[in-house]
């Protein structure tokens, strides 16, 4: 997930929020939140979806499968 520490870091700094304070908001240490922004360690998969409904993004655009941030619903068939 090479883009996806970058897309993190874009979208904390639009939303004007510091690392502390993600760290908080995920109920993670700040070092480990720092891991994630720095590529050393993926989120697991619950701290992905929280992040990406924290900046209102889809998991795909954090991944760098969609360069579309819109979150787009589809209904299972």
């Amino acid at each position: 997930m090479e883009i996806f520490y970058e897309r993190l870091k874009e979208c904390r700094k639009t939303a004007n929020k510091t690392q502390k304070q993600m760290a908080n908001l995920l109920g993670v240490s700040v070092r480990a939140y720092q891991h994630y922004e720095l590529n050393d360690r993926e989120p697991p998969l619950s701290k992905a979806v929280a992040i990406a409904d924290l900046f209102d993004v889809s998991i795909d655009y954090l991944v760098g499968r969609s360069d579309d941030p819109k979150r787009h619903y589809s209904p299972l068939i």
